[in-house]
């Protein structure tokens, strides 16, 4: 099988799981979708390898699964620390006004009034909503280090997304 272009990281295996090799899952996602819908994952131990997803589901906040051809505890342990990656175009369909963690990663970030604020670098979920952790532009005149930001994602700040134009506008200002 041919490696697609488009493998996105979406968790890694922290564990082994049960007694007949199933494996445990850190998503680094909140609702985990793409693992729990995806039937080829691409694991990157010992090399990069398509593997078959038997069975997967939600268990506490990680994501139990089975993998064809697993058959025991001493193999799903030897993955441990592997990084599991689907192929972005294999991802569930999205609502309007619905993202990817990883589509935002990455974008640029200016104010209304056109202020870079930085560039999305992360994002994590606080239990209401996804926060965007934005890395602000280095401004050599800039005394001091500049502090990063982190911004609810929720309407009342994100005005815009634009993938095509790889830019968020938020409603906020330089002093917050």
């Amino acid at each position: 099988m041919a490696v697609p272009d488009d493998l996105t990281q979406v968790g890694h295996i922290s564990g082994a799981y049960g007694i007949v090799g199933g494996i445990r899952v850190t998503p680094y996602s909140q609702d985990a979708d793409a693992l729990l819908n995806v039937k080829t994952w691409w694991l990157d131990k010992p090399t990069l390898h398509a593997v078959t997803v038997r069975s997967a589901k939600l268990h506490g906040g990680d994501v139990v699964a089975t993998l064809v051809g697993m058959r025991d505890r001493n193999e799903a342990e030897a993955l441990k620390g592997a990084s599991v990656q689907v192929a972005r175009s294999e991802f569930p369909a999205l609502e309007e006004d619905e993202y990817y963690w990883s589509d935002l990663i990455g974008l640029d970030v200016v104010n209304l009034q056109g202020e870079a604020l930085g560039k999305v670098t992360d994002m994590m979920h606080n239990g209401a909503q996804s926060i965007l952790r934005i890395t602000p532009v280095a401004d050599p005149a800039a005394e001091g280090k500049a502090q990063e930001r982190l911004v609810p994602f929720v309407d009342q700040f994100v005005k815009t997304v634009s993938l095509e134009q790889k830019l968020i506008t938020l409603d906020w200002g330089l002093d917050f």
